[in-house]
């Protein structure tokens, strides 16, 4: 039996959202594990494909059952124009092209039209796009649009840094490599003046490892 589809939410890409089946993912988790040669045999591989289904579904993409109108909707009315920039926001995805997480930190700013949001809000929202299979470009974006839309900020942007482990244990596995992605959205996609006022507020590439 296919697994049940629902309505997906505002922001999740696709038009339904899967009913997580955990019974079938665990089946498959260890058919893989058989079909690529693992020893299935070995005592501590039992339970492994339950585990497996169970730490995607209810954490590494739990993602995709969040709402980021919702996660902004708690917001404060406000006339402050001044930027807000949280920092050094710890977040995890999981690579689309290869299964495998990336890590690191998260900085996210905005200039706020009329409302502001608290700041465990932001880091919601971070979990939100990034507990999902995501590139890391595409979760900056994403953060970015979404406060824009769904909390009506003048300007935004998002820097991220990452380790991403596709980059460091496969391939030509450069151990010590980082990605610095950086998205605007809002007045700040066109404004010069506002790109560098939010960068200037966040940690640069350059300290990336003071950031970690």
């Amino acid at each position: 039996m296919p697994p049940k589809r629902v309505p997906s939410l505002p922001g999740a890409p696709g038009s339904a959202r899967v009913v997580p089946d955990l019974a079938r993912a665990a089946r498959a988790i260890d058919e893989f594990l058989d079909a690529i040669g693992a020893p299935v045999g070995d005592p501590e591989l039992v339970g492994t494909g339950r585990r497996v289904a169970e730490a995607f579904a209810h954490d590494l993409l739990s993602g995709y059952g969040d709402d980021p109108a919702r996660i902004l909707a708690d917001a404060t009315s406000s006339r402050s124009p001044g930027l807000v920039v949280v920092t050094d926001l710890a977040a995890a995805t999981i690579c689309p092209h290869h299964l495998l997480p990336a890590m690191g930190r998260v900085h996210v700013g905005y200039f706020p039209g009329d409302r502001v949001v608290g700041l465990g809000a932001i880091g919601r929202l971070v979990d939100c796009f990034a507990r999902r299979l995501a590139l890391q470009e595409d979760i900056g974006q994403t953060v970015a649009d979404a406060l824009i839309t769904h909390l009506g900020a003048r300007a935004s942007g998002v820097a991220i840094d990452f380790a991403q482990a596709c980059v460091s244990v496969r391939g030509e596995r450069r151990h010590d490599a980082r990605a610095y992605t950086v998205a605007f959205a809002g007045a700040a996609r066109e404004n010069a003046s506002l790109r560098a006022e939010l960068l200037h507020a966040m940690p640069p590439a350059s300290a990336r490892g003071v950031a970690r």
